[in-house]
């Protein structure tokens, strides 16, 4: 039976001396069901829908400090700041009766000037009790400043200058959700912290000692009790000592799934070379460094006999997919079939396209298999690839959720990495579909997330554009100069260029009057009549690629899109994107659509249509955008401006989504928390050793259940 919502051996597997901190916070005093339903919503745990446990309260960690360490005067009590004061009660000032509108004001003085500690719907008796006329009060709170008079509004702490010592001194403040009070989770979790078992230390003693960290259950302490505010902060030793724990956790449990992974196959794949020279005699232009760097990184790999998990990261029009061709290349060489998957029907129909005719000319034969193949076309396919009559099969992800059958499937490509997460590469591996596997990704992600997201994987970089692709202009427009764009672009139409319009949503929206893809397709018809296409993802499948199509082919010379176009569609003689609304768009995006253009002989511009006045952090991204065509330079930005978070996607594709690490601070810690799993899984892989078993705790506190499943099942 499940336990705690956990996977099946939960309890029994998991050590009784992690039971205070896995019973459900309903075990602490004062927390109902109702309190617990509020604690849930901001919990950082992904709880896959379980009631929020002790150990999750453990890690709300604070967004700020309010210091009270240092004691003001009222006349010099800036406004809006949480100050502490101590003062002398001098009156009372009920509302008049039958005016509960009116709030309750109790005057206190120093000998700076008066202040009114301000109530509404007071109970005039317990007041009088807490505040009495003529005592020396400490009362903290924020300030406000009325008519020039200062005011503070529901004082968080009135007490005595006697008891003044009880007060915390530097309390944190936590994230809240409607209906849950900063005292009453600040109870709840101080609480939880009473209950941290004496834990063993599963950091290696000397990287510890070397960046300072403190032990699990002390870090706790000094982010939920500061003794001072930078003893709160992501940067302080504390904070990173807890978030270089959750990073081992999670590259530990990436270094098991690459074992586990690794073990399941693998057989050398080696070649004579003669398909891929016939290949690279078919290409009407010669390989980049990088790529011949790339394949020569991919031949290594499949010629080993551990099974290759690689990363390909190359930005747009870097030529990724002649990399991937190649490595099809040698698995047809070594006897075996390869399998393209891509995460659209579009991209699967334009990799089939562009592979097609080159591999054709090599000798190999390739198929198209996608939801759309029918009937007796499918049946004949499906046959040919299980006879081995087919060497590369070409599809969506549905080549894996099908009853496909290959004759010898020994390479799978998959595009698109950030659609296609760790738990579907886990699936596939337990399906005991254990290819070689090579991930390619045009959304250059920076170093720290590559590690943190794909840390199971080898990674090789195309970071320069193959020979002929032309620098892309490109410009900022405001939505004010839209006439002057369009007459500009009706100008390029009739030289005979064609141009991309992209619209943030497909219909009409209250959204800040943000215009859609259907209206603004609507607005240039009427300027521009049939040349003027539209595609969004709402379309049916069909519909989207004759609308495609028509581009393509020229029947459209301008095609109004949602980001749908965002990935891999290929036009050469598209030389201009409008991108209207640029500002809320992230930059990763931006770039991706930039790439759609600057893909043949003719130079090529972008326009970033944006609504005045921008954002600092737009002005930023659109600064950006400008300065360089740099996919690598512009993730990192992305990073930096947008956090984690948002870069890859959701988080249910694969995304590190951390509890407690912060990569614009701790990112220089994963590193040293990859290497030190790998370590770990090389010298004690079992976990036997004593920081073995302090290492599973680790697994269980940071909810890697999975990684002890897989520890287990060798």
């Amino acid at each position: 039976p499940c336990v705690d919502g956990a996977w099946p051996y939960g309890r029994a597997m998991r050590p009784a001396l992690l039971d205070p901190l896995f019973a459900p916070v309903t075990a602490l005093d004062g927390v109902g069901s109702r309190l617990a339903g509020l604690i849930a919503q901001i919990v950082p745990a992904d709880t896959f829908g379980r009631a929020p446990r002790v150990a999750d309260l453990l890690f709300v960690l604070p967004g700020s400090v309010i210091d009270r360490r240092e004691r003001r005067q009222v006349a010099d009590a800036p406004e809006g700041a949480v100050v502490t004061l101590d003062v002398t009660i001098d009156r009372h000032q009920p509302p008049p009766r039958g005016r509960s509108n009116v709030p309750y004001r109790v005057f206190a003085f120093d000998e700076t000037g008066e202040l009114a500690l301000t109530f509404f719907h007071a109970q005039r008796p317990w007041l009088e009790r807490t505040l009495p006329v003529g005592e020396r009060m400490v009362v903290s709170g924020r300030m406000e400043w009325f008519n020039g008079r200062p005011s503070m509004v529901h004082p968080d702490y009135m007490v005595p200058v006697s008891e003044a010592h009880a007060l915390p001194l530097v309390e944190p403040v936590y994230p809240l959700t409607a209906g849950l009070s900063g005292k009453v989770l600040r109870k709840a979790i101080l609480q939880a912290l009473d209950r941290v078992p004496a834990l063993p230390e599963w950091l290696d003693a000397e990287l510890a000692r070397r960046h300072g960290f403190p032990p699990f259950a002390e870090a706790l302490g000094c982010l939920h009790r500061p003794a001072e505010p930078q003893a709160a902060a992501p940067d302080g030793v504390a904070w990173r000592r807890l978030a270089y724990d959750e990073l081992l956790a999670g590259q530990f449990a990436l270094a098991l799934v690459r074992a586990r992974t690794r073990r399941l196959s693998g057989r050398p794949l080696q070649g004579d070379g003669m398909i891929a020279a016939n290949i690279l005699a078919a290409l009407p232009y010669s390989l980049t460094q990088a790529q011949q760097t790339a394949i020569a990184e991919i031949h290594a790999d499949l010629a080993s006999p551990e099974r290759m998990l690689r990363l390909l990261q190359g930005d747009v029009g870097s030529g990724k997919t002649v990399v991937a061709l190649l490595a099809m290349a040698r698995a047809a060489e070594a006897g075996g079939q390869s399998a393209l998957m891509a995460p659209t029907e579009i991209l699967a129909r334009q990799h089939f396209s562009t592979i097609s005719p080159i591999a054709g000319k090599a000798g190999l034969k390739t198929a198209l298999l996608t939801g759309r193949l029918k009937g007796r076309e499918r049946a004949q396919t499906l046959e040919a690839v299980a006879e081995g009559r087919v060497d590369i099969v070409v599809g969506t992800h549905a080549l894996f959720q099908e009853s496909v059958a290959f004759r010898d499937l020994v390479l799978s490509v998959v595009d698109e990495q950030h659609r296609f997460g760790v738990h579907q590469r886990l699936a596939m591996s337990a399906k005991g579909v254990a290819p070689d596997m090579l991930v390619m990704t045009a959304t250059p992600i920076p170093r720290t997330l590559v590690l943190a997201a794909f840390g199971d994987m080898d990674v090789s970089r195309l970071a320069e554009k193959p020979a002929g692709r032309k620098p892309i202009r490109t410009v900022t427009m405001p939505l004010e100069r839209l006439d002057e764009l369009v007459v500009r672009i009706g100008e390029a139409m009739a030289e005979g260029q064609k141009a991309y319009w992209i619209c943030p949503l497909v219909e009409e929206s209250d959204a800040a009057g943000l215009m859609s893809a259907e209206e603004r397709a609507a607005d240039l018809r009427r300027r521009f009549g049939g040349r003027v296409g539209l595609v969004h993802g709402r379309m049916a499948g069909p519909d989207k690629d004759a609308a495609m199509q028509a581009f393509k082919e020229g029947e459209t010379t301008l095609l109004v899109a949602t980001t749908v176009v965002e990935v891999g569609v290929d036009v050469p003689d598209a030389t201009i994107i409008v991108i209207e609304h640029a500002e809320r768009f992230g930059l990763s995006q931006l770039h991706q659509l930039r790439g759609r253009v600057g893909r043949g002989a003719r130079d090529s511009s972008c326009v970033l249509l944006y609504k005045a006045p921008l954002g600092e952090t737009a002005r930023k991204r659109l600064a950006v955008m400008r300065e360089t065509e740099d996919g690598f330079r512009i993730a990192e930005e992305d990073l930096r401006l947008r956090g984690e978070g948002e870069l890859l996607g959701t988080r249910q594709s694969g995304t590190p989504g951390f509890m407690l690490a912060r990569l614009d601070h701790h990112a220089d810690l994963l590193e040293t928390a990859r290497n030190d799993a790998r370590l770990i899984l090389q010298t004690d892989p079992d976990l036997a050793t004593p920081r073995g078993a302090a290492l599973r705790l680790l697994l269980y506190l940071f909810g890697r259940d999975e990684a002890i499943r897989l520890l287990r099942s060798g």
